[in-house]
């Protein structure tokens, strides 16, 4: 692999880090469609297509990564790290799959959940003394909140263990190992591939046990990613830097228009990023807003070069978020042509 420099930025990283080295080497790390490399299975060891895609993720994050077949593949894993009976805390919002494993494994007698406001920091402080495991995701999926990280890893130090789901923020906008977490996972199905076309997880490690603990829990789980994947994990991650770059600008635009329009209630950009939560007076308002998008997809999927938005309260699991929310995930496409779009459809509900 190409050795990379200590002191570039993380956006050069994510250009330069687990390409290959040397004179007649290809530029790219092929893929590798193997499930045998010498005396093991790819499952045990890696391909050199994923291994390459842990050394560039582990170099943005700042740990050891692991590349998993999808992101909820990463939330079993670091479940598969705690004894029976272990207390975790968990956002009362967050992923609606990360929550449903969660309330599985409880369900089922396996650990204890305690369920904690995503801004509230003196009950995550409170929690570092009693739990196992702290589980934080900031922004939240789907509202956007934000926790305070430093002060609850500050907390947490020679406690409980951290985890961070840095999905949205991605490594360009923080990295949460530098920040005392010990575990960082990702949905690189997101905006970590970029294109809407693959799935795949990441977890990346503070310390070399730890990753090494999480590589097994995938290897008795068979939870290894696919070369293609993989591959395409690696080429999305590329052009993170300039993707998160352009995303941002256009939602920093976007955010600041929807505040002022007045079908608007509400509106949460964190400061960075592609996600962008706002709000309408109730849900058949919002409902009708999706109906009429031309240019922006209704659907589901987030994180891509396409513009997408919903309304989760629609979705099984997310009862609680507000019934006129909406999440939006801007995409590459003109800023001015997406605006236009929004405009007409915020219009049309006079």
């Amino acid at each position: 692999m190409v050795v990379v420099g200590s002191d570039w930025s993380v956006r050069t990283l994510a250009i330069v880090a687990g390409r290959p080295e040397g004179v007649g080497q290809p530029a790219n790390v092929p893929i590798v469609p193997a499930s045998a490399l010498g005396l093991g299975y790819s499952r045990e060891d890696g391909t050199p297509t994923w291994v390459a895609l842990e050394e560039a993720v582990g170099r943005l994050e700042g740990g050891h990564a692991t590349a998993f077949a999808s992101g909820i593949a990463t939330v079993s894993a670091v479940l598969d790290l705690l004894p029976a009976g272990a207390e975790v805390a968990v956002p009362s919002d967050s992923y609606v799959g990360t929550r449903a494993m969660f309330d599985h494994a409880e369900r089922m007698g396996r650990l204890r959940c305690r369920r904690v406001t995503p801004a509230d920091t003196g009950a995550w402080v409170a929690a570092a003394g009693e739990a196992d495991l702290l589980w934080l995701e900031s922004p939240t999926n789907p509202s956007l909140e934000l926790i305070d990280i430093p002060a609850i890893t500050a907390a947490a130090a020679g406690r409980a263990k951290v985890v961070v789901d840095n999905t949205f923020a991605t490594p360009l906008g923080q990295q949460p190992l530098s920040l005392g977490a010990d575990i960082v996972v990702h949905s690189a199905t997101k905006l970590i591939g970029g294109h809407s076309d693959l799935l795949l997880g990441l977890t990346v490690a503070a310390e070399e046990e730890l990753a090494a603990q999480l590589r097994d829990a995938r290897t008795r789980g068979g939870a290894t990613p696919g070369a293609l994947e993989a591959w395409l994990a690696l080429r999305g991650l590329r052009t993170l830097g300039v993707r998160y770059a352009e995303a941002s600008r256009s939602a920093a635009l976007l955010a600041e228009r929807l505040g002022k329009h007045a079908a608007v209630t509400r509106v949460r950009y964190p400061g960075s990023g592609a996600m962008i939560s706002f709000e309408l007076a109730g849900p058949d308002l919002a409902d009708r807003l999706c109906e009429h998008l031309r240019l922006i997809r209704h659907a589901t999927s987030l994180g891509g070069v396409e513009s997408s938005l919903e309304r989760r309260a629609a979705r099984p699991g997310d009862a609680h978020v507000p019934s006129g929310a909406l999440r939006f995930s801007v995409g590459l496409e003109d800023p001015e042509d997406l605006w236009l779009d929004l405009a007409q459809a915020l219009d049309s509900l006079d």
